[in-house]
């Protein structure tokens, strides 16, 4: 299959890139720099500079491509993520990036188009789990993700086949995020805040890249994508304090998260189940 991987030089898109390219497609990545050129040649990926808010400079790099997969994500770094307007750019990726961008799949005749998105939306679910049925409360930063999905749904009513993946947070050794959280256990903060007994979704960036790997053989909707036993804040603090040798938390942090409208969502209780992606594509 020809696939056309965006922010395929992220987190998530370095650890997509080579399953893809194992799993014996012809991939080709957006990278706009030398230096993210070389990342994607170096996985036997094909460069392509291009302008995600440029329509026909789109349309020319899926021409030909049989599956889309929309990984473009600027998440900023957690000491910045509090004010709403460090989510601008973020936003417009989701937004204005996903419509362009389905706008040309469906113009060039792509069959399959794959939109990422987050398990972070739902409702606090207590300790139930959590399906794709589940209804979804998006916090403020997590609204152009609505607007994200809906796209792939344009996609499913242009004729195509429209997923929408909901992954958890990812994990990953060398992500800034993740290098975040270890340096808050070591201060005793929370590598995870928020209440104690809450579930949280969460899933490796390995995991979830086999995941997209998965997705490209799933219906149309919405799949999550986390880890197969979700764990409480509690167990996930101390399971990250133990591995780094480092005394556990002295506090949740639920506290602080209150102050903010961008940060309460991470009070809830989200045990998100990947139990349908799972049989869908075995």
């Amino acid at each position: 299959m020809k696939v056309l991987v965006t922010g395929a030089t992220g987190v998530l898109g370095r650890r997509s890139l080579p399953q893809l390219v194992k799993a014996g497609h012809a991939v080709s990545a957006l990278a706009r720099t030398k230096e993210k050129a070389d990342l994607v040649r170096a996985v036997g990926a094909t460069p392509v500079g291009v302008n995600l808010f440029d329509r026909a400079q789109l349309v020319r790099a899926v021409d030909g491509q049989e599956c889309v997969i929309n990984l473009a994500t600027t998440i900023p770094p957690p000491s910045r993520a509090m004010p709403a307007s460090a989510w601008a750019e973020n936003n417009r990726i989701r937004s204005e990036a996903s419509r362009r961008l389905v706008e040309a799949s469906l113009t060039a005749g792509v069959v399959r188009f794959l939109q990422e998105s987050i398990a972070f939306m739902y409702a606090d679910a207590g300790e139930a789990w959590i399906d794709e049925d589940a209804p979804l409360e998006p916090p403020p930063v997590g609204m152009a993700c609505l607007v994200a999905e809906a796209q792939a749904e344009r996609f499913n009513e242009g004729g195509g086949v429209g997923v929408v993946l909901r992954f958890g947070q990812l994990y990953d050794w060398y992500s800034a995020h993740t290098r975040f959280m270890r340096a808050m256990v070591r201060r005793r903060l929370p590598a995870l805040p928020g209440p104690a007994s809450a579930y949280s979704p969460t899933i490796a960036a390995d995991d979830a890249a086999a995941g997209i790997v998965a997705a490209r053989e799933a219906p149309s909707g919405a799949w999550n994508v986390s880890d197969d036993e979700p764990m409480t804040r509690r167990a996930s603090n101390l399971e990250v304090a133990e591995a780094l040798g480092a005394k556990p938390p002295i506090t949740t942090g639920s506290a602080l998260l209150r102050l903010n409208q961008n940060t309460r969502f991470y009070l809830r209780s989200q045990r998100v189940s990947n139990r349908r992606l799972k049989e869908a594509t075995t």
